[in-house]
């Protein structure tokens, strides 16, 4: 069909007299940053594309995986392995020709958190790990950002707008107010525990609520406050903020932290290989290359290769050389972490590795 135009696209939206022409054209001119593309930060992006937001920065490394799809629901099946990042452009480009979509194809961490804020004023946190979520709300109070907060367990959601700007200069509290430190004991993981398909979106629309009432200056906010909605009882529950931690302290504390995430060491052995150490295992006849992503450059090695779509892995069920180890590789070497894990977890005693940065590592070495 013809493309739109811009009256055509955003007509039911402009009828709100809350809105209006003008609501619309100050949302097309603004900016935003959704840090995490999974179940939260996909919903909240392709809601405020819809809605007309100007330009969206989308934030994550990561590639789509089967276990994403019965929550991150604008993936396919035909996108497991794919850039989540590249994937959700794609979508949003044929949803709407008015939104400017910038792809940031990193994983955060302190020393690019800055560099990652800067786009924009309103950032939408929509990680899944806290030690991440620590770090953009410090980094936001050292910059002055708006943090629109959203994170899950279980059944329960939160949501909050932290450290905004009050009409006399002041900010609202933000997450050190509500939580001073880091649990030296964290949560167990929606990975771990699970997580409900309609909470995932039930806290990404408030999280996108929020960004449009920002933009336009309408309605009230989630702000020196934590809201949390548990979707098994259809409970809520509202925790009153005050502002108690400094931003001095604030910068204190991001001075002395890492914010690495213990997490995310697995406590299965599986080593990342550089290529340097890649080709050099090539060379032991007692090594066997699972591949994700297709042949290696100019089909070398190709004896020891099992090609395999990641649709059809089967840690538990497909046949084992217990005498070999394995290396498993996909285009971009997360997918292939995973399924090492999952290849661990059903043989133990197996020497697994992962091809770091996956098979683009090697296009130039061939």
């Amino acid at each position: 069909m013809n493309q739109p135009s811009f009256s055509e696209l955003y007509e039911r939206q402009i009828s709100l007299k809350e809105i209006g022409e003008f609501g619309q054209h100050l949302l097309q001119n603004s900016s935003i940053v959704v840090v995490g593309c999974g179940g939260l930060g996909s919903m909240v992006a392709v809601k405020l594309a819809a809605s007309g937001i100007g330009t969206i920065h989308l934030v994550d490394y990561d590639v789509v995986s089967i276990s994403n799809l019965h929550r991150q629901v604008f993936y396919t099946l035909e996108d497991v392995g794919k850039s989540k990042v590249n994937c959700l452009k794609k979508y949003i480009n044929k949803i709407t020709p008015f939104v400017k979509i910038i792809e940031h194809q990193l994983m955060v961490s302190k020393n690019n958190i800055n560099e990652v804020l800067q786009h924009a004023e309103l950032i939408v946190d929509c990680t899944d790990d806290l030690y991440i979520k620590y770090l953009i709300n410090d980094a936001c109070v050292m910059s002055q950002k708006t943090l629109i907060y959203g994170s899950l367990h279980k059944f329960d959601g939160y949501i909050a707008t932290f450290n905004h700007l009050l009409a006399d200069g002041s900010r609202t509290a933000n997450l050190r107010d509500a939580f001073p430190e880091i649990p030296e004991k964290l949560p167990p993981s929606c990975a771990e525990v699970g997580t409900l398909n309609t909470i995932v979106g039930i806290i990404a629309l408030y999280q996108a609520n929020e960004v449009l009432k920002l933009v336009l200056k309408k309605g009230s906010l989630f702000t020196d406050k934590l809201f949390i909605y548990n979707s098994l009882y259809n409970t809520f529950q509202t925790i009153q903020l005050q502002k108690k931690v400094t931003e001095t302290k604030i910068k204190a504390d991001f001075e002395q932290a890492d914010y690495s995430s213990k997490s995310c060491e697995s406590k299965l052995d599986i080593e990342s290989l550089s290529v340097n150490e890649f080709l050099e295992k090539l060379k032991n006849d007692n090594v066997t290359v699972l591949s994700f992503g297709g042949k290696l450059p100019k089909n070398r090695h190709s004896d020891k290769v099992i090609r395999l779509p990641y649709l059809s892995f089967d840690p538990f069920n497909m046949p084992i050389k217990h005498t070999h180890e394995y290396i498993i590789v996909c285009e971009r070497g997360t997918l292939s972490y995973d399924a090492g894990l999952a290849l661990k977890e059903a043989h133990p005693t197996l020497k697994i590795y992962n091809l770091t940065n996956g098979l683009q590592a090697l296009t130039n070495l061939f």
